[in-house]
């Protein structure tokens, strides 16, 4: 009687190896992307409560506010945020350097009647990749 094989041959060693190399390869930006957009949502949700405040200031003064202060805005601490800013109802926050350089979300308020509820534009200076899509804007 013939023995039974025990084990792997080198090639077949050799190809599982280069098969979990291309996974790898091809995983790793990925997950690089997804924690980048995780630290990106951190932007969106301190601009999102933001929002709030300004939604409710304008619905009770009858003007968007003229800066953070009047807003009603704070910036709470953020790990990725470096800074929360109001300019004429304009929300900007920007990203710290955790974030890819040069991403920030803005949020622009149109006004249409006080009667009527704001409507937001969102948009970026960073890497649109990385932002929702409803901020990158086309």
């Amino acid at each position: 009687m013939k023995k039974a094989q025990q084990g792997f041959t080198l090639i077949e060693l050799m190809i599982v190896v280069a098969i979990v190399g291309i996974l790898a390869a091809i995983a790793l930006p990925a997950y690089q992307d997804y924690i980048t957009r995780s630290k990106v949502t951190e932007l969106v949700v301190q601009a999102d409560g933001c929002k709030t405040a300004v939604a409710e200031a304008y619905s009770a003064t009858g003007t968007l506010p003229t800066d953070t202060s009047a807003a009603g805005c704070t910036s709470q601490n953020a790990q990725y945020v470096a800074s929360l800013s109001v300019a004429n109802g304009i929300i900007t926050v920007v990203g710290t350097s955790a974030i890819p350089t040069g991403t920030n979300i803005i949020l622009t308020p149109v006004a249409s009647s006080t009667d009527q509820p704001l409507v937001w534009t969102c948009t970026t200076t960073g890497t649109k990749k990385y932002v929702p899509a409803n901020c990158r804007g086309g």
